[in-house]
């Protein structure tokens, strides 16, 4: 279980303190407004920015201490990040190899999610050469290869078309329940949250407002804030 206890930071004069956690296979998405918190958090994880106090822990020990290369995480943002000088193939296999050199179990490994993200077919094309959604694909390959068990997703479906966006979503709950994967989803739209989470983070001015299942947050939000949101959104 990835358990977050009052993980706080100062950046740019605002104070930031988090509660929850994601237990392996689950899907925990983090809900609020522009400018709230949420991306703010998975940096702290990840270890981008230091925390200032609280805990962080995965499966009972702390990360806090630990680098970030070190860190049981892969994060993919609404910028995938791709080389676009590279095929997509490069582009997996950089989760792998910085050089590019595979073993054999190693190249099996990425047909085999390659496949199942059903991007093996066109594995030899740069990422200019396809669908936004195929790029997608390719960077949740790369993170899927390099065997991390916490998934960060900072709204990297969000300039996807709705049906896409949807495919995507899907994707990324199957593939939590395969791999047991501990996802932390950045999301503004409530109606995502409502398609592949268990429960929800809402922040608000750097807080955790409330965590709860998604029932237990449609039905009785902590404050008239969250009610609000959850009603326009």
């Amino acid at each position: 279980m990835l358990s977050i206890a009052k993980l706080q930071c100062q950046r740019q004069l605002h104070h930031f303190n988090y509660s929850l956690e994601v237990n392996p296979g689950e899907v925990v998405a983090l809900l609020g407004a522009s400018g709230s918190g949420k991306s703010t958090l998975l940096e702290l994880i990840a270890g981008f920015i230091p925390a200032s106090a609280g805990d962080l822990n995965w499966q009972g020990e702390s990360l806090l201490a630990l680098p970030i290369a070190q860190r049981p995480v892969t994060s993919l943002f609404q910028q995938h990040n791709l080389f676009h000088h590279l095929s997509l193939q490069q582009n997996i296999a950089l989760g792998l190899s910085k050089k590019l050199k595979l073993n054999a179990k190693q190249q099996k490994q990425m047909m085999q999610i390659a496949e199942q993200l059903g991007i093996a077919s066109i594995l030899n094309k740069r990422p200019d050469q396809v669908s936004g959604g195929q790029q997608q694909r390719a960077a949740l390959a790369r993170c899927l290869v390099q065997n991390r068990p916490i998934l960060l997703l900072d709204e990297p479906f969000s300039a996807l078309d709705p049906m896409l966006r949807l495919e995507c979503l899907e994707l990324v709950k199957q593939l939590a329940e395969q791999y047991q994967l501990a996802v932390l989803m950045v999301t503004h739209q409530w109606q995502d949250a409502l398609r592949v989470a268990q429960r929800v983070a809402f922040v608000e001015q750097g807080q955790t407002q409330q965590f709860a299942s998604v029932e237990q947050l449609q039905q009785a939000p902590a404050n008239p804030h969250i009610a609000h949101y959850l009603a326009c959104s």
